[in-house]
């Protein structure tokens, strides 16, 4: 556990006053670390962020955003393995497993629309859901049962956009479709694979960097990742960053 610094609690100050002495409630959001394996390398897809975007422009990211309410509507070719569901359950908030089950999708969601990978089986898929038409028109049915929680954690309240965040991973081979031109937004312009080693020396937020240990960390001691792993949780507490496990 570490204390924040003075220059930290002025920044929560004026960020709390920004907003009428209240901070901004996070929203759920979900994120996916695609991993891949290269002889005895573990390799992490991340891309970089549009400069002109308010929320840490040009910084290296994994694909991923806001949970949407349609998330929740999305049929799915397997469910999130009960180890997985106890993890997402697991902690503050009064999260139910209909919205675990949303957040885990729009993992999936974001990873499509940022980089063009189709999380799933090949099936066919029906949906009204506007955000989700490349999984029809592919032929790919979303599959939540190879989604491993890596991390959560909560953005300061001192910050422009406040989000609780789940890290989630899953293997290049749980790709049923690669799309050789990306994804159809303009989110990250630049996609790369990256050794961990190198991905932690890349232009990459505080947080990344900390998911990033943690992972490689869990991956020595679990190379397949099995379901039900430590998941820790980052957030501030009584002016007071913490790390819990969930």
């Amino acid at each position: 556990m570490e204390a924040m610094t003075k220059a930290d609690v002025d920044k929560l100050d004026k960020g709390l006053a920004a907003h009428g002495g209240r901070p901004l409630r996070p929203r759920d959001a979900a994120t996916l670390i695609l991993l891949d394996r290269k002889g005895d390398e573990v390799l992490v897809l991340m891309g970089r962020r549009h400069a002109g975007h308010a929320f840490m422009p040009g910084k290296f990211v994994f694909p991923g955003g806001r949970t949407d309410p349609a998330d929740s509507r999305i049929a799915t070719a397997t469910a999130l393995h009960r180890d997985e569901e106890a993890k997402l359950l697991a902690g503050p908030g009064r999260t139910s497993a209909a919205r675990a089950r949303a957040v885990a999708l729009s993992a999936i969601r974001e990873t499509y629309e940022e980089a063009g990978l189709l999380i799933g089986e090949r099936a066919a898929f029906a949906t009204d859901k506007r955000d989700w038409q490349g999984f029809v028109e592919h032929g790919v049915r979303p599959s939540l049962e190879t989604l491993r929680l890596i991390a959560r954690a909560i953005t300061p309240p001192n910050r422009v956009r406040r989000f609780d965040t789940r890290f989630f991973s899953a293997w290049r081979s749980d790709v049923a479709v690669e799309l050789p031109d990306g994804g159809p937004t303009n989110e990250l312009e630049e996609l790369v694979w990256l050794p961990l080693a190198k991905a932690r020396e890349a232009d990459i937020p505080d947080i990344t960097r900390m998911i990033l240990d943690e992972l490689e960390k869990r991956l020595a001691h679990d190379p397949l990742l099995r379901p039900g792993g430590p998941v820790p949780f980052y957030r501030l507490v009584r002016n007071r960053f913490t790390r819990e496990l969930l």
